[in-house]
């Protein structure tokens, strides 16, 4: 777990480093079209517990992103991103209330409950960042459909934002992943 911890910080400078190639649009100043829906489902937190996926009320936006805790290069770096997003939303607690971070692993057989309570505690998240997997692959299978997620071990790094009715509004993978733009995203779709 240390070494995963290691890895995601590590992303988070490498991220950092990247983000300085474009300055992120002024909030507001677009629009956020919805790109696909997906469904509620429910999943397992990491105690084990039944928990919605997306878990948002009215005004409220979900930012999910799926990992396996075994994988070595885009999971850490998605969730070295939400990392960031977290500490960045501590500064912005009107819109961090309305923002929940979401993140699911691929692999239940291999991250079960406990290994997501370990992961949740190293990160010590500042604010509603929720940890979750499945029962099964069978049972995480539908998700993953409905997000149009690959979840082969090769798969590509995806971060979804998703509005309080289910619409994503952006996807964000590795050539696109600044976390300035998320949280730009965040305040344009969620108005500051």
């Amino acid at each position: 777990m240390r070494r995963r911890l290691a890895l995601a910080v590590l992303a988070v400078l490498a991220l950092g480093a990247s983000e300085a190639r474009f300055e992120a649009p002024a909030p507001g100043s677009y629009e956020l079209p919805p790109i696909l829906e997906v469904g509620e489902h429910t999943l397992l937190d990491e105690q084990g517990r039944a928990t919605k996926l997306l878990g948002t009320v009215e005004g409220e936006a979900a930012v999910v992103s799926f990992v396996y805790l075994s994988c070595p290069d885009a999971c850490p770096a998605a969730t070295a991103a939400l990392a960031r997003l977290d500490a960045l939303l501590a500064e912005r607690p009107a819109l961090a209330r309305r923002v929940q971070l979401v993140t699911v692993s691929f692999d239940p057989a291999n991250d079960p409950p406990a290994r997501l309570a370990a992961l949740r505690a190293s990160l010590a998240p500042r604010g509603r960042w929720r940890f979750a997997t499945a029962a099964s692959e069978a049972a995480i299978a539908p998700v993953l459909a409905d997000f149009g997620q690959d979840a082969s071990p090769s798969h590509v790094l995806k971060i979804f934002l998703v509005d309080d009715t289910g619409r994503v509004r952006n996807i964000y993978s590795t050539g696109f992943l600044d976390v300035r733009l998320l949280l730009a995203d965040l305040e344009t779709l969620l108005g500051g």
